[in-house]
């Protein structure tokens, strides 16, 4: 269980580990959240697996999580060796129209919070969180570049925006010469594939790696929920995005049991090791309650998913094309694919193991 291969996140030269650690349950202990001391034997256990990629938000437990991490990262004197990525766009302060979305005000006044919290002077990946369907991407990217000039960030991304936002962003920075975008932070897992039909391409394409987040799909695909426990526990999450219940939910969860029985591992482990070896991924972000969840999961990429069983949730968990994409397939001859070879883009870019000498203590 130890995370020893790292990846460059997109075109940069960020190196990142193919699992990170989520923390959006970093809190005080209610609800749905872990104590402090849950949250502390996460983070070292992680740390201890060879991991280097914290994922927080401002938004997450009203700031507890930013104030933990920073809490324990600077307690461990790791502020080198982490990599934490925050986030900004959700409204923190009521009754503040420029505390909420994605204007450059409102950019620059949540980054200074997120650094008093973090306990740092510096972000190494900041991302907008949600896209807010007003603020034009040319300003986002103004601010982002100013971010980097002065230091106070090292790398940029987006995350929960449409395909076409992020390509015009990237675009405006390639030919303007500005900070490009270097992660997508998306969902993706067995039960929600449609990232595919455009951010994949996107990412590859244009030189963005693609950070995972909800790899279980609200953790349906753990097996662990009866329809009443989905119900309950979906619900309280917020219903919409997080409710996945369907019959083809179903399918896919009896598919993944019987391969992941056949493995001799653990239905989170197969479905994260699917999703970490997806085209153009570059990390997957594990949330966990307990201590124990985050040990399984961690274990996640020590092992191959044979090609007859991965065949088997591929097909299992396969997107219905839409349009226009459903008129793209079937006709290679009239697209003058006839004797073309098609060939895919590369995973992504990967690094050699370090060698022990070069690892942080």
């Amino acid at each position: 269980m130890t995370l020893s291969t790292f990846y460059t996140l997109g075109g940069s030269g960020l190196r990142i580990t193919r699992l990170a650690l989520g923390t959006m349950t970093f809190g005080d202990g209610s609800a749905w959240t872990n104590d402090e001391e849950t949250s502390r034997a996460q983070f070292d256990r992680y740390l201890e697996a060879g991991g280097n990629l914290i994922d927080t938000a401002d938004v997450y437990t009203a700031g507890v999580s930013e104030m933990q991490v920073g809490k324990f990262v600077k307690e461990r004197g790791v502020r080198d060796q982490v990599v934490i990525a925050t986030k900004f766009t959700h409204n923190r302060t009521q009754g503040n129209p420029n505390a909420v979305g994605n204007g450059r005000k409102n950019m620059m006044r949540a980054v200074e919070a997120s650094l008093r919290r973090l306990q740092t002077d510096y972000i190494d990946l900041y991302q907008l969180h949600l896209w807010d369907q007003v603020t034009r991407p040319e300003e986002v990217l103004r601010g982002f570049d100013d971010l980097v000039s002065s230091g106070k960030v090292r790398y940029i991304g987006l995350s929960d925006i449409p395909a076409w936002y992020a390509s015009r962003m990237q675009t405006l920075a390639e030919v303007q010469g500005k900070e490009q975008l270097c992660s997508l932070q998306m969902e993706y897992s067995l039960l929600e594939r449609n990232i595919e039909h455009e951010f994949v391409r996107l990412g590859t394409d244009y030189h963005m790696g693609i950070l995972v987040w909800s790899p279980l799909a609200s953790g349906l695909l753990t097996g662990k929920y009866d329809e009443a426990g989905v119900n309950g526990r979906l619900m309280s999450a917020g219903g919409g995005i997080f409710d996945k219940r369907s019959e083809r939910a179903n399918a896919i969860i009896t598919e993944l049991r019987g391969v992941a029985r056949e493995l001799g591992r653990s239905m989170p482990q197969v479905a994260i090791n699917w999703v970490a070896n997806r085209q153009g991924v570059a990390s997957v972000i594990l949330g966990a309650t307990r201590v124990a969840q985050l040990d399984d999961t961690l274990a996640a990429l020590d092992f191959t998913i044979p090609p007859a069983l991965l065949k088997r949730l591929d097909e299992v968990s396969a997107t219905p094309l839409v349009h226009p994409y459903n008129g793209f397939v079937g006709h290679p001859a009239r697209l003058g694919r006839g004797n073309c070879d098609v060939r895919d883009k590369p995973v992504g870019y990967r690094l050699p193991v370090v060698p022990e000498e070069h690892r942080s203590a």
